[in-house]
């Protein structure tokens, strides 16, 4: 049996993932836990662009805003992320620099730009190399697992700050704006539909015969 499930008539939920033949009549449920299925999510692109361009617009001030605020009888110091990935590279911690660059800089924009290839693949309808779309879509979800490194950011750059008993060390308004930024691409990972990689495939065997 070739073709999509869609074009077999065939529903895939997105809860429990069980695949049924879809009703004639509107407002399909899943038959094992009841949950409204679709041959694909409604509103797919639109939610996923809402996420991404929200995540753009803060992943700005989340690299330009101090994420650490120093302050110590010697006076006080703001650090962006940058200005810790520095700080860590002169300090001589090298590899905990490196750590930092690619979970903080490095995959959220690596995770922004591979969702807008893909969204503007499938609006564009492009009918090539969809097998390696699908493999960036994989590889765009393995990345959104690693997001909570990011977390651990400030919590590095004050475990190297040499700090005194009566120095303290605050979270930046950047860390606010950080943190949106890695949920609001998970969520943009979540709500775009890869199945709309395939829909502009068509199976030889389903094209009309020419003479």
């Amino acid at each position: 049996m070739n073709g999509s499930a869609a074009s077999l008539g065939m529903l895939s939920c997105h809860t429990c993932s069980l695949v049924s033949r879809a009703p004639a009549a509107e407002g399909a449920f899943c038959p094992r836990c009841g949950s409204a299925v679709h041959a694909r999510k409604p509103g797919s692109i639109g939610r996923t662009w809402a996420f991404l361009i929200a995540a753009m617009a803060l992943y700005v001030p989340a690299n330009t805003m101090p994420i650490m605020l120093t302050s110590s009888l010697f006076g006080s110091q703001d650090d962006t992320i940058m200005s810790g990935v520095l700080f860590l590279w002169e300090d001589g911690s090298w590899y905990l620099a490196l750590i930092v660059f690619v979970a903080s800089i490095l995959v959220p924009l690596a995770k922004i730009i591979g969702l807008i290839v893909l969204l503007l693949s499938v609006q564009l309808g492009w009918g090539a190399r969809q097998a390696e779309r699908a493999r960036l879509y994989r590889l765009v979800e393995s990345i959104g697992r690693w997001s909570m490194l990011d977390i651990f950011v400030v919590a590095l750059l004050v475990t190297v700050v040499q700090l005194t008993a009566l120095a303290s060390v605050r979270a930046g308004p950047a860390a606010l704006a950080f943190g949106a930024v890695v949920v609001l691409t998970m969520c943009a990972a979540t709500s775009f539909d890869p199945r709309l990689i395939w829909d502009p495939v068509k199976d030889p065997r389903e094209q009309p015969a020419t003479a």
